[in-house]
């Protein structure tokens, strides 16, 4: 069994589903999850975790992710991408310097208020799902942060942008945003997320590249350790008279434990920690008032 994590390439035509449920039958496993849903139209980095690294999967949702997307000025419609179907159309009237000012007015903190046609649910039920119905439902803002845009291209009516950014923004609705700030409206022509945390699209691997890999037996190789996303974390060998502790999931105290370099943490740090022969076994927290670490995840 493949415990672990690939970065995948997602391809045009493709749900994130449906790429699971491509490599389940190339690798032959079924405990499988991907770690954000990319719209079908939509390419790039898509982190899918095998085996007991399947406990990552919220937790990846949680990192920065990097777009590269391509937004049409002067048109709106039903999905906020040019895939939908065309609801205004309008005149472009301003100059390149006031679509810059637009754009790089989103940057930091905003309200962003989530498409109709997404995977959000409301009472059980998909938006997307209630959209194909012809239903519209009030949501609420979601909080978003914007941590930086970068312009790379104006030819009007279209604007290629860069933008890095908090879990759960829609770029569709970035860019809708935009327009609407301008006063012509605005859909997304193109999106290419180029960066999931420390997953980036030069590393990526396509659906056929894995096919080609399980034959060569060769896959191991793109497998990136569990232990690779909690990097920015300490870590910590558990003592021989530990190892019960760890394995049974256990508190840990300091005297339980070789640090690999900190000795002092706060209250909320989290903990690499590894079995005595070195193999990543848990991301233990520390709680400060007991002076213990409790486990946070495991992956035994």
């Amino acid at each position: 069994m493949i415990n672990g994590i690939m970065n995948i390439y997602k391809e045009a035509g493709y749900t994130s589903h449906d790429v699971v449920a491509k490599l389940r039958g190339i690798v032959k496993q079924k405990k499988i999850g991907h770690t954000g849903t990319l719209d079908p139209d939509a390419v790039g980095v898509l982190p899918v975790c095998f085996g007991s690294a399947t406990k990552l999967c919220d937790l990846m949702t949680d990192k920065t992710k990097e777009y590269e997307a391509v937004m049409r000025l002067g048109v709106t419609t039903d999905t906020q991408d040019l895939s939908g179907k065309i609801l205004t159309q309008s005149e472009i009237h301003f100059n390149e310097t006031e679509v810059e000012q637009a754009v790089m007015c989103f940057m930091g903190g905003y309200g962003q208020i989530p498409p109709m046609y997404s995977a959000l649910k409301v009472h059980g039920k998909k938006l997307y799902e209630l959209a194909r119905e012809g239903k519209e439902i009030e949501r609420q803002p979601r909080h978003v942060e914007i941590f930086a845009i970068r312009i790379l291209e104006i030819c009007l009516p279209k604007v290629r942008f860069v933008v890095s950014c908090s879990k759960g923004t829609y770029i569709r609705t970035l860019c809708a945003d935009i327009g609407e700030r301008l006063g012509c409206g605005a859909a997304m022509a193109s999106l290419i997320r180029t960066r999931v945390g420390n997953f980036h699209i030069a590393d990526s691997i396509s659906l056929s590249k894995v096919e080609e890999l399980v034959r060569q037996g060769t896959y191991q190789d793109y497998v990136i350790a569990p232990d690779s996303v909690f990097m920015e974390y300490e870590g910590a060998t558990v003592k021989n008279q530990a190892e019960n502790a760890l394995a049974n999931g256990n508190k840990l105290d300091s005297c339980q434990l070789e640090f690999d370099h900190r000795k002092h943490f706060m209250d909320g740090d989290l903990l690499r920690v590894y079995s005595g022969n070195r193999e990543f076994r848990a991301v233990y927290i520390f709680v400060e008032n007991e002076s213990v670490f409790k486990p946070y995840k495991m992956f035994l």
